[in-house]
């Protein structure tokens, strides 16, 4: 047997969850012939990949359609890595690590641009830095207790400290990755190892305008989000009036249109993370599923109305703050794919054509809320059972739970209704 094909180890890979703190750059005069410099490095990498990067345009026939197709290919790192590495080394004032770092850097760019010009989403043109920020590579910094030491140069260093900080408990015993340094912030992102643990519950969740709607196999739970709602809904007024106000004044209604900007996203991520910790702490070590929802698609098929309303939603918010912070409590999120979720009978499988409040299967009687229709076949996938897509046509829902009961299926409307139990935000802070 090939070497390559061995078990090196039986145990599972590790996993960690990144918590990234900031401090405010108190340092700014020796922080600044960092960036400077780094600038430059970074310039004149991105400078030297640029001359041997080549682009094609092609066009290609579609039916009577012709498209034109571009196509960018970035030089190979190997084959120039070197030659630019003693280039970069001419002009370098700083420590010889950041050259490594600077031609990194330059590809990430290149690349992010490439993935965007062939998609139609950018220019062309050669990719400009804006503000730029230095990622401190390992080699570079020493952690002692609460301070972390940057070397500048040889023998030069900016010392940094949280020990005074609000978060300094928080990061007691993690491990400190690769800080990052720009002009006014210092960002410290610390690693947390995550324990192994294997879900013992269920928790499908249906995302809808004012609520969330949730099944754990046993009992339906609606979260109210209407105070979140709300907190949008008011912000946005202020928001419109502090746009007309910024229309007139120039500077100083930019700097006031970004502080409200400001303010309002805080409150938001406020709201969600305290919503989402409590929502953990119900259902610690579980699996977790959401919605994959598509907010350019909701609103291509609705009215201004609904258009606005939909765009006062967090979704996407709520199910990322979920997804990094579940590993800290032994859960797990999936995402599902929400076609006919809430239209489809979860015991026959018939599809519905009527939208409304209720949904009513004709085929076998089934009558359940609407929302609450969806978070009970979100369950049901989730627990592995077959894709509307996949199942053949004489199926169209979650076939395998005709006739059953278990995992706690209710068997009528009356039953459902009486399973459900509303949570209100102010109810569990």
């Amino acid at each position: 047997m090939s070497k390559n094909l061995r078990l090196k180890s039986f145990q599972p890979q590790e996993e960690y969850v990144y918590l990234t703190y900031s401090l405010k750059n108190d340092k700014k005069e020796e922080t600044k012939i960092l960036l400077e410099n780094y600038r430059a490095l970074l310039q004149k990498a991105l400078d030297y990949l640029w001359e041997k990067t080549r682009i094609e345009r092609k066009e290609v026939k579609k039916g009577k359609k012709i498209f034109a197709k571009v196509k960018i290919t970035l030089p190979k790192k190997k084959e120039v890595y070197k030659k630019l590495r003693d280039e970069l080394e001419k002009v370098n004032n700083l420590a010889s690590h950041y050259v490594d770092k600077a031609i990194n850097d330059a590809y990430s760019v290149l690349k992010s641009w490439k993935r965007r010009a062939e998609k139609g989403q950018a220019s062309l043109r050669k990719p400009t830095l804006r503000k730029v920020y230095v990622r401190v590579k390992s080699t570079l910094r020493k952690v002692d207790g609460e301070d972390v030491r940057i070397t500048v140069r040889p023998h030069e260093y900016v010392t940094f400290s949280w020990s005074h900080k609000w978060f300094s408990r928080r990061v007691e015993g993690l491990e400190l990755c690769e800080p990052i340094i720009k002009e006014d912030r210092v960002h410290l992102p610390f690693r947390y190892r995550l324990p192994w643990f294997t879900p013992i519950d269920f928790l499908s969740i249906d995302s809808n305008l004012y609520t969330l709607d949730a099944y754990d196999g046993e009992k339906f739970v609606t979260f109210s989000l209407k105070e979140l709602y709300s907190l949008k809904y008011g912000m946005e007024l202020k928001r419109s009036k502090i746009q007309s106000f910024a229309s007139k004044h120039g500077r100083k209604g930019k700097v006031l249109m970004n502080k409200y900007s400001h303010r309002e996203r805080n409150r938001v991520l406020d709201y969600v993370h305290k919503f989402v910790n409590k929502l953990l702490e119900m259902y610690p070590l579980t699996l977790i599923a959401v919605e994959k929802l598509d907010k350019q698609s909701m609103f291509q098929d609705a009215d201004d109305k609904l258009s606005k309303k939909v765009s006062r939603t967090v979704w996407r918010t709520i199910h990322r703050v979920l997804k990094y912070k579940a590993p800290l409590y032994g859960s797990f999120v999936k995402e599902v794919d929400p076609h006919l979720t809430s239209k489809s009978c979860p015991r026959c499988g018939w599809v519905s054509r009527k939208v409304g409040r209720t949904f009513r299967c004709e085929r076998c009687g089934f009558t359940l809320d609407r929302q609450l229709n969806a978070s009970l076949n979100i369950y049901l996938k989730m627990c592995g059972f077959p894709r509307i897509r996949d199942i053949p046509r004489v199926w169209v829902g979650v076939i395998p739970l005709k006739g059953r009961r278990g995992n706690g299926f209710p068997r009528d409307s009356g039953e459902a209704q009486g399973l459900r139990i509303d949570m209100k935000y102010y109810e569990i802070l």
